[in-house]
């Protein structure tokens, strides 16, 4: 069978020969732009935008616009973009990821793509996974922009929605992926367009494009408003999870569920005094044992959260910071705050949310970058339609990756890479040692401090200064300990007389659930040709050998001495079996954000048929008379033909009347009588004449056009937004339902976007009965005011 893998490389050595063809045409105008003055280079910009207007497409003057991106960019930044950081923006401009190792510039070649998709004054966004680096990458790549012409706008989420509506406007936006989501569901709440702030998603470049679209993808992002509080279950689950031991619950540590076993049901019964726990009117208090029972005994603290300030606060696992105003849903963060013992925040409610997949797949055109993205080849070709290219290094990679050195148990392992430590810092050699867990860098900063080796420590709880820890991380005898790579996007320049000693050492303390983490950590070192070394620690109590270690690799260690337990064992097989652990873990990660996916992709349907028509509404500049009415229409004639099914002796005028009275025109308008006799067709019409009668005095009392217009407009949008609302909140508890029907025989997803779609159909009839009850019903004041 052909090697996938060699396929790929293949396939991208093609790729990158095409390219390099168009690289050689923007290449040939390089000493023609060099011989221009500032003022010429800088008239080229009017110049492209006038070609675009006439119909000339992006491909047609990207050699031009590259040129002249580079020449500028070399008299005022000073850097001169490679031939392969051309090749890597061309992978850019072409709704494509490109893959550049660590210190290969992407910063600087993004700047190609950006400029020249820029002339079409539709918008750029460049999304980075951190504010620092926005901030960072606006300033400084925002002088080249502006000395070419272009505005250049930064999104930060302490802006008032003025100052989003300008960063917005500008021809190029820097923005974090979060800001970016939050904006466009916040503007798909606002009752008056001028309240919006985000213009139509034309093009999008993400930086660290693997973290954005991959490791986040698994939580979707949440709009909350308040719901009711109920902090007393959430502190008596946990006190009663607190009172179990070892065998009243069972925990399925690759699928992180945690449940009761026949012991813990028992006592869970005896201490809320039930006959059954679990009876169909415990469910409530089920969902709350099964948080604290999560929150408990699989939730850790400093690795999946910390609390600081009697705040609880998110760990991101893949890149070791702080989730600031992230909340862990479903109640599992009370759950944490009662484990903890700090205030218990008030429950919410989802108001609106969407997934990273479904957001950034509404730009017309989505590129990204990133040292690490092929092993998820496959998921960006499904999901997103992005092929990744590998582009190839400036200068060959001159770095030394050893095999992983596998010890029997963490106490071995971690006197191990103390030893190392102490050894290269003895000769002066910088080192960056990865953890996984904050627990593991403050263990490890402990024994470092024990042996009197100077150090910094980069984790969750300090990530503000990340930036500035890891740049010095390259420095003569530096040590730096980070939580799984925090820091991405800064460089680790070497300082003097660090490659005479063999350049920056990478050490990891252990293999991550994905091999990009661990590429991520490695590729840290050797940047540019620069010499460097890198290692992988690991013990049979690691997490990932605890879930997935082969037996064959434990029985290894068949001897009780303590000296061969002391002793690493460096082979083939060991890496295989790690191998093959992290991909059986990358599959599950990606089969869980493809299960996301397809659900929300029912919500997205739904999603875009709300947001169009709220902007319908919103956008209007006429009078909304033809949407209401129709509105009515519908809803008179589902309620009358609801009621006149069979024998006409048996319809329901009762019905019909009590309907016009309470939705339609008051007792005076209408008697019982006036229904008898008539067929469905006439009780229509008599209805809809009355409401035609209801809304001609409705614009005499109002008179001014205007005023008519904003009364529809807020008593349609309220509606919507009420009865959408609950219906986010219904489909999240019908989600969470729907796994039980897998047991019998039927398929859950299936089943979701059946009664999905049924639950839409009855939340549009419910919105139009009360847009209906609302408008014909509401009293008109005299000088009626917006």
């Amino acid at each position: 069978m052909a090697n996938p893998i060699k396929k790929l490389v293949e396939s991208d050595k093609r790729e990158v020969k095409r390219m390099g063809k168009i690289a050689d045409r923007v290449e040939s105008h390089a000493d023609e732009y060099a011989a221009l003055s500032d003022e010429q280079l800088q008239a080229k910009t009017p110049e492209l935008k006038k070609r675009v207007q006439n119909g000339e497409t992006l491909d047609d003057i990207l050699p031009e616009a590259f040129a002249v991106a580079r020449e500028a960019s070399k008299r005022v930044l000073g850097l001169y973009p490679f031939r392969v950081q051309i090749i890597g923006g061309i992978t850019l401009h072409e709704g494509n990821i490109a893959e550049m190792k660590t210190g290969e510039g992407k910063t600087l070649t993004a700047t190609l793509p950006v400029y020249l998709n820029a002339l079409t004054e539709k918008g750029v966004h460049v999304v980075t996974v951190n504010e620092y680096l926005s901030q960072r990458d606006a300033e400084e790549m925002g002088q080249l922009y502006n000395w070419l012409g272009l505005s250049v706008g930064l999104n930060l989420n302490s802006k008032s929605s003025e100052e989003k509506r300008e960063a917005y406007n500008c021809d190029i936006t820097y923005s974090t992926n979060s800001e970016l989501g939050f904006d466009y569901l916040r503007d798909n709440m606002v009752v008056y367009k001028d309240q919006m702030v985000q213009r139509p998603l034309n093009y999008a470049i993400v930086d660290e494009v693997d973290s954005i679209l991959i490791d986040e993808a698994r939580t979707p992002l949440i709009i909350s408003g308040q719901a009711e509080q109920s902090t007393a279950l959430y502190l008596q689950a946990d006190r009663f999870a607190k009172t179990l031991n070892k065998d009243d619950y069972k925990i399925d540590w690759p699928t992180k569920t945690i449940g009761l076993t026949e012991s813990g049901i028992k006592k869970g019964e005896k201490n809320f005094a039930l006959k059954n726990l679990y009876d169909i009117d415990n469910t409530l208090l089920n969902h709350h044992i099964d948080q604290a029972l999560r929150a408990n005994y699989i939730m850790e603290l400093d690795k999946d959260y910390v609390v600081s300030d009697k705040k609880v606060m998110i760990v991101d696992s893949f890149t070791g910071r702080v989730m600031e105003g992230r909340r862990f849903s479903d109640g599992l963060h009370q759950a944490i705050e009662a484990k903890e013992g700090v205030p218990i925040q008030d429950e919410t409610k989802t108001m609106a949310n969407i997934t990273y997949q479904n957001f950034f797949r509404m730009y017309n055109k989505l590129s990204g970058m990133t040292g690490t993205a092929k092993t998820e080849a496959e998921e960006f070709r499904e999901i997103y339609n992005m092929e990744v290219i590998s582009i190839p290094t400036n200068k060959p990679i001159a770095r030394i990756d050893n095999s992983d050195a596998l010890y029997f148990d963490l106490n071995a392992k971690f006197n191990a890479v103390i030893a190392d430590i102490k050894e290269r810092h003895a000769k002066g050699q910088p080192i960056l040692v990865g953890t996984v867990a904050v627990e593991t860098s403050e263990y490890l900063s402990k024994q470092l401090t024990k042996a009197n080796i100077p150090h910094a420590v980069l984790n969750a709880k300090n990530h503000a200064k990340e930036a500035e820890i890891i740049s010095h991380a390259g420095q003569k005898g530096a040590v730096t300990i980070a939580t799984n790579m925090a820091g991405r996007g800064t460089d680790i320049k070497l300082g003097p007389g660090v490659r005479e000693v063999g350049g920056l050492c990478v050490i990891g303390t252990e293999r991550h659930e994905s091999r990009r983490i661990d590429n991520q950590l490695r590729g840290r070192s050797g940047r540019q040709g620069d010499p460097g070394e890198t290692i992988f620690y690991m013990s049979l109590e690691d997490d990932l050998m605890k879930r997935f270690g082969s037996e064959r690799v434990q029985r290894i260690w068949q001897h009780n001495d303590e000296e061969v337990k002391s002793a690493p064992i460096q082979s083939k097989l060991l890496s295989r079996q790690v191998e093959s652990a992290q991909k059986r873990v990358e599959g599950n990660n990606y089969d869980t954000r493809k299960n996301t996916l397809q659900y929300d992709d029912v919500m997205r349907e739904q999603r875009e048929v709300i947001y169009n028509q709220r902007m319908q509404v919103i956008t209007a500049n006429d009078n909304l008379k033809p949407v209401l009415m129709n509105m009515i229409k519908r809803t008179i004639k589902s309620q009358v033909e609801s009621r006149t099914n069979g024998d006409i002796k048996e319809w329901d005028l009762d019905g019909i009347y009590d309907f016009a009275i309470t939705a339609l025109v008051s007792p005076k308008q209408i008697q019982r009588s006036d229904l008898s006799g008539k067929s469905r067709e006439e009780l229509i019409q008599l209805l809809e004449n009355f409401v035609e009668e209801n809304y001609n005095t409705k614009q005499q009392q109002l008179q001014d056009d205007q005023q008519m217009l904003e009364f529809q407009k807020v008593v349609i949008l309220r509606v919507v937004d009420e009865h959408w609302t609950d219906h986010i909140d219904e489909m999240d508890q019908l989600r969470q339902s729907i796994g039980l029907r897998g047991y019998g025989q039927l398929n859950p997803l299936v089943e979701y976007q059946e009664e999905g779609f049924r639950m839409f159909e009855q939340m549009i009839a419910d919105i139009e009965y009360d847009v209906t009850k609302l408008f014909m019903k509401a009293e008109i004041r005299e000088n009626a005011q917006r």
